[in-house]
């Protein structure tokens, strides 16, 4: 078959290397296994259902084909009033089982759904914070919104139909075959026709979807950056580039989505053709038998009708498959964060001491270029560092380095004398946190979103971390305090109370070593600078290393460290740094003046 050519430029290219991964046919097939055989009990309820409807609606055809028989023989009573009972009663069977059937698969479908996203949410959170970081929000929301709605109908509806139309299809044949084998022998003769045109469409499609879902992930990523950053975007008059982006993005997916649509144009056709010639074949064959005698007229018009039945179960398989080949793609892509392997790190790997130091760090984020360059630092217990420098120097960078984000690519950074890119995540967590500019509200109380840290926090402590972080006048003016629902559809906090809940989160994890990168950025000056001396009564003796963009924070630090270049230029106290007439000295005149 000759048709339009896909694309010569792939959406996928475009995506770079820390793109989450999309899950190999191995993967998908592993866990599409796993999810059937959690609900095989279900599943096999569905067939047995279905089997039931199938074989109740198989009933008129023999009724009709003997009633012609008996007409064919000359008899004069053909018992009409019991085939009508026996028709009805097989009526009202079908009717019965095939609304099971619906209830059934309709169940099916959103329990595997459920599962489907639950999978999907666990092992996302369960993920290295690094690779997030790597892979950004828009590739992540791709798959949470637009691929887990395009699974949303498969799961509902392609699933438990694919495999009603099996069994129907499966059914129908046996039945033809027992009534009549000629005529399903001639039914056959469709296969080819069916066969060729669904491998020239399979072999092409599944890469095909990929591409598209792949140009709607690079879409949804330019316009996600575009709106994250758009003040960035106006400051340094981006406008044009960006939107030129984005429309490239829109270009390159639309040719995609173009593709497949031609695809659908050539296959829908060829299951018409595959149609006619079913019940064609079946009729032309069965009526030269019928005259030869091999067949009766009866069997002629039983077969003719389930040839006419079996359309309906063929057009159902291939439409649903191919609404599954789309759903493929959107699975390969959720699945595919299953082929990042969790960082299990050291079980038996645990600090002794809570000192950390960095040894000749090494790291960055693209092969071949670093970002910090032979870093070595060291931040005694109950020490209050400030990492200060110009925007790009890598104090960000290094931060994360300090709190077990990232592993450095040479050299190691160690809590008490223990590797952190060693020790399992999770330990990491209850002795170092990180907090950064990045605030959420999750959809709930505010009581469930402060529990978050600690879940069995009472409401004292509750009320404790939020009177630490200065939010306590806000949240009792609430009007139903701590049950007040917050986040979308809730009552709406602004950007500075949702850092203000972040930081009470903090309090409450209540860790010894704490890096804040711009922990109170959405705050004005004022009301930043009073919100950390709070902050300072809480955090006294632990360890708090803080990227400061504002130098009033270095001013209060108990050591400075200036960051430029990927380097540390300079390391000592706000008056030494100032009395040394540097880097810091040139930075601390320039602010303050």
């Amino acid at each position: 078959m000759i048709g339009v050519a896909p694309p010569e430029h792939d959406p996928a290219a475009p995506e770079t290397a820390a793109t989450l991964p999309v899950g190999s046919p191995a993967t998908v097939r592993r866990y599409v296994g796993g999810l059937l055989r959690r609900h095989r009990r279900a599943f096999v309820v569905l067939v047995a259902v279905n089997a039931v409807a199938v074989i109740a609606s198989m009933v008129g055809p023999y009724l009709l084909g003997r009633v012609v028989d008996d007409l064919a023989a000359g008899a004069r009573e053909l018992h009409l009033g019991r085939v009508t009972l026996l028709f009805a009663l097989a009526l009202a069977v079908q009717t019965v089982f095939v609304r099971l059937v619906r209830l059934r698969g309709a169940m099916l479908g959103e329990e595997m759904l459920a599962d489907l996203r639950e999978d999907f949410l666990v092992r996302s959170v369960g993920l290295p914070p690094g690779v997030l970081e790597r892979a950004g929000t828009g590739d992540l929301l791709s798959r949470i919104t637009t691929d887990i709605d395009r699974l949303a109908n498969a799961m509902r509806e392609a699933v438990p139909q694919l495999a009603i139309g099996v069994v129907w299809v499966g059914l129908l044949f046996g039945a033809l075959a027992a009534t009549a084998p000629p005529l399903a022998l001639a039914a056959l003769l469709a296969l080819p026709v069916l066969v060729t045109g669904c491998r020239w469409y399979f072999k092409r499609a599944p890469s095909a979807y990929r591409s598209e879902a792949a140009g709607y992930a690079a879409v949804a990523a330019a316009l996600t950056e575009t709106v994250d950053a758009g003040r960035t975007v106006e400051g340094h008059r981006l406008g044009r580039r960006r939107i030129a982006l984005s429309e490239r993005r829109i270009t390159e997916w639309t040719a995609w989505e173009r593709y497949t649509l031609f695809l659908r144009s050539v296959l829908f056709p060829v299951i018409n053709v595959t149609f006619v010639v079913i019940l064609g074949s079946v009729l032309l064959i069965g009526g030269y038998c019928v005259l030869r005698g091999w067949l009766s007229v009866g069997q002629l018009t039983t077969g003719a009708l389930l040839a006419q039945m079996m359309i309906d179960p063929i057009g159902l398989i291939l439409r649903w498959y191919d609404e599954l080949q789309i759903a493929q793609v959107s699975l390969a892509r959720l699945v595919g964060v299953r082929e990042i392997e969790p960082e299990a790190g050291d079980p038996g790997l645990a600090p002794e001491g809570r000192d950390v130091r960095a040894d000749e760090v090494r790291f960055g984020y693209r092969e071949g270029v670093d970002v910090l360059h032979e870093v070595s630092l060291s931040v005694p217990p109950g020490t209050r560092m400030a990492l200060v420098g110009p925007s790009g120097a890598g104090k960000s960078t290094l931060g994360r380095l300090l709190a077990g984000i990232y592993a450095p690519r040479a050299g190691e950074v160690t809590l008490g004398g223990a590797r952190l890119s060693r020790m399992p995540a999770e330990r990491v967590r209850e002795h170092v946190a990180l907090v950064n500019q990045e605030h959420h509200v999750f959809v709930g109380s505010l009581r469930d979103n402060l529990r978050l840290a600690r879940t069995d926090a009472g409401d004292a402590e509750l009320w404790t971390a939020l009177a630490a972080v200065d939010a306590e006048d806000w949240a009792r003016a609430l009007e139903d305090g701590l049950d007040t629902e917050v986040g979308s559809g809730g009552t709406a906090l602004t950007p500075a109370q949702a850092q203000q809940i972040a930081l009470a989160r903090l309090v409450l994890a209540d860790p010894h070593t704490l890096v804040l990168d711009e922990a109170t950025s959405l705050l004005d000056p004022r009301a930043a600078r009073h919100l950390e001396r709070s902050l300072a009564r809480v955090l006294d003796g632990r360890t708090v290393v803080a990227i400061a963009h504002r130098l009033h924070t270095a001013h209060d630090a108990d050591v400075i460290a200036v960051v430029e270049g990927g380097r540390i230029s300079e390391l000592g106290s706000h008056d030494q740094l100032v009395a040394a007439d540097g880097a810091y000295a040139a930075l601390w005149r320039s602010w303050h003046g």
